[in-house]
């Protein structure tokens, strides 16, 4: 099993390490986080530094990849984590069991698929993007890099998505439609038409309020 080192000690990095546990081929041997005092101990493991250790961790050999654990509300210290350490270091990309993913579709470095999710025909998933429980992507959907999804959104055929988009909670995504960069749906929005404008989106369909 490939050794695992995890960005991110709170309630979503504790996530991560289980279902990387779950998989069979990864042991998790510590978290880096900057407001955790090195050397405590984190569910059953230790913190091994804040992010300035990361590189001197690694060539120490002390893990073998690398993954992001940080949430929704820090998209752009998840993004500038990664573009920091990537491809310098091995990014894990963790698929729990009971996720389908075709054989034709692409899953990028430092990605994680909750249980359920499913990615159709010729989808495409970026770097460090976090698909939750439940989530649907179907065919010829790209997704692109550091984006969030929360649990049991689904999208539909050929659209498009931008870096660092955030959908919430059930979001759905008519086919054939493109999603700007740093957008935002709420729980429950569904978007029937094209948005680049960044910015909040709620309601049915989904227009923007903020």
């Amino acid at each position: 099993m490939k050794r695992l080192a995890i960005i991110g000690s709170g309630d979503l990095g504790i996530q991560v390490a289980w279902h990387a546990h779950s998989t069979g081929k990864y042991t998790v041997v510590g978290f880096f986080d900057d407001t955790q005092t090195k050397g405590t101990l984190c569910g059953t493991s230790l913190i091994l530094g804040g992010t300035d250790d990361v590189e001197r961790s690694f060539q120490a050999a002390e893990f073998d990849c690398l993954f992001i654990a940080i949430g929704y509300k820090h998209m752009a210290v998840r993004s500038a984590l990664f573009e920091r350490f990537y491809p310098q270091i091995p990014f894990a990309t963790i698929i729990h069991s009971s996720a389908y993913v075709d054989s034709s579709a692409k899953v990028g470095a430092g990605s994680i698929l909750y249980p359920g999710c499913v990615v159709d025909m010729d989808a495409s998933i970026g770097n460090n993007v976090l698909l939750n429980v439940n989530c649907t992507v179907a065919h010829h959907t790209s997704i692109g890099d550091h984006s969030f999804l929360s649990p049991a959104v689904s999208l539909a055929g050929f659209i498009q998505i931008a870096p660092k988009v955030v959908l919430g909670i059930g979001s759905i995504v008519i086919d054939s439609i493109a999603i700007g960069e740093n957008i935002r749906t709420g729980a429950g929005a569904v978007v029937t038409k094209s948005i680049q404008e960044s910015g909040l989106y709620v309601g049915i369909p989904a227009v923007k309020i903020k």
